[in-house]
């Protein structure tokens, strides 16, 4: 038996060696456990390995990635954080052809803030960039790990089904459990909210679309400042912690333009709003630019189901009106309901909607990850 055991690792040497002898080469294999981007990014050493990370936007050069308006399927970055924008934090990986139908971001821009695996080989991609190149094999890891956060699949289990005032309610209930931000939080919600995708020192202001300086927020000319885009006064909840300060309504504007906008309700029509390309206004209503008037809709559709007057705040509802001033009432809910079909979730909102949830509140608008559920509560 002793005899038997020593030749063990003899039979082995010499079976590698005649591998070897015919230019066989043993391949690695991947590790067990998925590593995270941050462990993958410190070891480029050519070995293979299953990395997990949320896919923050396409690669297009070593120190650019791009999160909009993607040119390409062969190249995705992945983070550790769904809201990185440091590209030295982000591994580049291949997407080779076999994958790009299904994990390409010019195919599948959705992709954008999910967790996914990918398993291949450790080695710089858009050298020098840290990468992984030559992958067998990419899957959705969802939130599954223990610690996190629960997918909007397994967010909206206590909804699905539902319909009309039972879905309401239940998207209240859902919605309900959130971290409320003070007042002074809220200026540096909006600048990880609301980052330009092409200049992580910008934000972008809702209506007028312009790229701003982070630094120029304020009341002064040409600053930004918090539009609340229920105005505050309709249910006058002012700034207090709640609706006054829930971000998911809550973005950057021109303080001239947020002015402009002041209290008045939506509605179609008006005459050009001075600083704001698309927009218009007149003595009862404001329409937005046409690219976020969705995004507008569907955060007047979210505070009109998250706020029900049962937590010390009015029950805020849209209707079909305008000049609704003070009531806990805004309008024009036919225009809305049309605003949020004609314009649908486009990558900036689901993006916002992902790091609101992450980072700041841990909550979610319903109606950027299901629109069809506007029709279902407003017939």
């Amino acid at each position: 038996m002793p005899a038997l055991r020593a030749s063990r690792p003899v039979l082995v040497l010499g079976v590698l060696l005649a591998l070897l002898a015919f230019g066989i080469r043993p391949s690695a294999a991947a590790t067990t456990a998925a590593i995270t981007v941050s462990t993958a990014l410190s070891r480029q050493d050519g070995s293979v390995a299953t990395v997990e990370g949320f896919v923050v936007g396409q690669p297009t050069a070593a120190n650019t990635v791009i999160r909009s308006n993607f040119t390409g399927d062969t190249a995705i970055a992945l983070a550790d954080s769904s809201s990185q924008t440091s590209t030295s934090a982000m591994l580049y990986v291949q997407v080779t052809a076999t994958f790009r139908a299904q994990y390409g971001l010019q195919s599948n821009p959705g992709l954008l803030g999910t967790k996914i695996s990918v398993t291949g080989t450790l080695t710089p991609y858009f050298t020098p960039h840290a990468g992984l190149k030559n992958p067998t094999a990419f899957s959705g890891a969802g939130g599954s790990d223990p610690g996190d956060p629960p997918e909007p699949g397994d967010y909206y289990a206590n909804a699905i089904g539902k319909t009309g005032p039972a879905l309401k309610s239940a998207l209240h209930t859902i919605i309900s459990n959130q971290t409320k931000l003070t007042y002074d939080q809220v200026w540096n919600a909006l600048e990880d909210t609301d980052q330009d995708p092409a200049n992580a020192n910008n934000v972008i202001l809702l209506y007028s679309g312009r790229s701003q300086s982070k630094g120029t927020n304020g009341g002064g000319v040409n600053d930004w400042n918090r539009e609340h885009v229920w105005a505050k006064s309709h249910g006058d909840f002012g700034t207090a912690t709640g609706p006054g300060t829930d971000v998911h309504h809550l973005r950057p504007e021109d303080v001239s333009v947020n002015g402009a906008r002041g209290n008045l309700d939506f509605d179609n029509g008006g005459t050009t709003v001075a600083e704001c390309p698309g927009c218009t206004a007149d003595g009862d209503s404001f329409a937005p630019r046409a690219a976020v008037r969705g995004d507008v809709a569907r955060m007047i559709f979210y505070m009109a189901v998250r706020y029900e007057g049962g937590d010390g705040f009015a029950n805020l509802e849209p209707n079909n009106s305008v000049n609704n001033g003070t009531a806990p009432y805004i309008g024009k809910l036919s225009v809305l309901k049309a605003w949020s079909a004609a314009d649908p979730p486009d990558t900036f909102e689901k993006r916002r909607n992902q790091v609101i949830f992450d980072t700041w509140q841990h909550n979610r608008n319903p109606f950027i990850d299901h629109p069809e559920w506007v029709s279902s509560i407003w017939p």
